[in-house]
């Protein structure tokens, strides 16, 4: 490997986080139910805002917002949470990783078979055609979630890898690095250091996709904007760009949900 993609494909750690403050509140629904509502004190938040998406719904605060002032606001939208709630739900996605049950994980479109045994630490590695989850016994669902993501992690930079090599050449400059994590709405960015990130739930979902995201990405390096010219330099490198976009806007809900639910919130 060269020295280039060594540095782009090694794990680089994540850039300074913000003073934010997160707790969760439980609003009781007209039906009788309860909803978990992330609550969320952000320094550059300028109003009051609620949100819902597939990781569930989220009430953000400005930094001179009271509690009081966001419950009544939370209070004031309780019948648009529940619909907007309704709307969002996912029916049969994926169940939580359970040591020692599951039976399968997502990976490149399809369900790979899973089996456990006992190990050193708790690691997923490939055997043939299906994975392996070796795991002390000992060790919490924290332990479980980190090395399943780290396991995601390996095989999407295995795949930037492979693909990489073939768009550089047409490209003014290389990015600078190559960050996965896991992403709210977004499947993708580069940021003005040109720094690349990309949804780590995208090695989950069909490789075509994938690498158009990836293709998306690097074509920020010739334009910045989303121009004309911007999508002829997407068309001349991946000609079914549309067709993975579509893919995306029937499935890409899916695939974030099934990342939350095996390896929990980022970290």
């Amino acid at each position: 490997m060269s020295s280039l993609l060594r540095l782009l494909l090694t794990k680089s750690p994540a850039p300074g986080t913000r003073n934010i403050q997160r707790d969760t509140i439980a609003l009781a629904m007209d039906d009788g139910s309860e909803v978990a509502v992330l609550r969320v004190r952000d320094p550059r938040a300028r109003r009051l805002r609620l949100s819902v998406d597939e990781r569930g719904a989220r009430l953000t605060l400005p930094p001179r917002a009271s509690v009081v002032s966001g419950e009544r606001f939370l209070e004031l939208h309780r019948d648009w949470l529940l619909a907007q709630l309704r709307a969002h739900a996912i029916d049969d996605i994926v169940a939580p990783l359970e040591r020692g049950t599951t039976p399968a994980l997502p990976l490149r479109g399809a369900m790979v078979p899973l089996r456990w045994e006992p190990g050193r630490y708790a690691c997923v590695v490939r055997d043939g055609d299906g994975l392996v989850f070796r795991h002390t016994g000992r060790g919490g669902d924290d332990a479980l979630r980190r090395a399943l993501r780290d396991f995601y992690e390996g095989e999407a930079r295995a795949d930037i890898g492979a693909w990489l090599p073939r768009y550089l050449p047409g490209l003014p400059r290389a990015p600078a690095r190559v960050r996965l994590r896991a992403m709210s709405s977004q499947w993708g960015s580069l940021a003005p250091d040109g720094t690349l990130a990309l949804d780590l739930a995208l090695v989950l979902g069909r490789p075509a996709a994938f690498e158009y995201v990836l293709v998306h990405e690097l074509c920020h390096l010739v334009h910045a904007d989303h121009s004309p010219a911007f999508w002829a330099e997407v068309e001349a490198r991946c000609p079914d760009w549309r067709i993975e976009r579509d893919w995306f806007r029937e499935h890409g809900r899916r695939l974030k949900a099934m990342l939350r639910v095996l390896s929990g919130p980022p970290v």
